[in-house]
């Protein structure tokens, strides 16, 4: 089946204000027009999508799926139609993907100095997101932490980072000055394999009220500074290579310009941060 992109709006509508006749309203359509809508999706679908009361709409269980699903897909439309209109106009645009910890901005300004023609928006990623913004057109650079699946894109080594165990206060080992890795055995690490957070807030939140420890780059040590929480240097860990991506196949014109100009810069900055 085809995706009707209309009525996936429309579900992402009623799913938000759990509410049929709130929904008709922020979409500037009657209700019973929005209800026929969702029961044909519901139809060539083959799953419900609501359970209906008089008083309240809820998700299914395929409902919150398609819900998690439809952000992304609705994200990736909207920004495919961006750039249509703005090609049209005869805009030039990049959009810059950096994952948490990993500043920008430097390599920014230095691209804006000789290429002022061109716009540059900025997407911070979730937690869980790396090379995934490059792959569905959200963005066109990632300054990224690996490890990552690099197949189909060009990679540029940039630096790499220590990283240090964060622990809630209250630990028996804040104490320490630094730590092992042996110290940490039989420690509940909080990954994206023992329990899926979605962002950095959520992990420390989890930490700081003692549901586990994380091993964390230490630049999110820096940007991350909270009472309840401590950073330990861990002797003993490898570090995390940082690096510059693109698409392989979209690698010219402004894309390239850019990938040059911030490997230098970022380099530079990293080489700074060493010292």
């Amino acid at each position: 089946m085809d995706l009707d992109l209309r009525k996936l709006r429309y579900f992402v509508a009623v799913a938000e204000h759990r509410h049929f006749g709130r929904a008709a309203q922020a979409l500037f359509i009657a209700q019973p027009v929005l209800s026929r809508q969702i029961r044909a999706f519901e139809q060539e679908l083959g799953c419900p999508l609501f359970t209906r009361s008089t008083r309240s709409v809820e998700l299914t269980p395929a409902g919150k799926k398609l819900y998690d699903e439809a952000s992304k897909i609705t994200m990736v439309v909207d920004g495919a139609l961006r750039r249509v209109h703005e090609a049209q106009r005869g805009e030039q645009r990049l959009v810059v993907a950096f994952s948490g910890g990993l500043h920008v901005s430097e390599a920014i300004r230095a691209f804006a100095v000789s290429h002022p023609e061109v716009g540059i928006d900025v997407l911070p990623l979730p937690w869980l997101e790396r090379d995934a913004p490059l792959r569905d057109g959200r963005a066109q650079v990632g300054y990224l932490r690996g490890p990552f699946d690099d197949s189909g894109l060009r990679t540029v080594p940039i630096g790499a980072e220590t990283k240090v165990a964060c622990l809630p206060v209250t630990h028996p080992l804040a104490g320490r000055g630094a730590l092992t890795s042996a110290d940490l055995d039989g420690e509940p690490i909080l990954d994206v394999k023992a329990r899926r957070t979605t962002s950095l807030e959520e992990k420390f939140e989890l930490i700081a009220s003692g549901q586990g420890i994380a091993l964390v780059p230490v630049s999110i040590a820096g940007s991350y500074s909270r009472p309840d929480l401590v950073y330990l240097t861990v002797t003993d860990y490898p570090p995390v290579e940082t690096c510059l991506a693109v698409l392989e196949s979209n690698c010219t014109g402004p894309v390239a310009d850019f990938l040059d100009i911030a490997t230098a810069t970022l380099r530079r900055s990293a080489g700074r941060e060493v010292r």
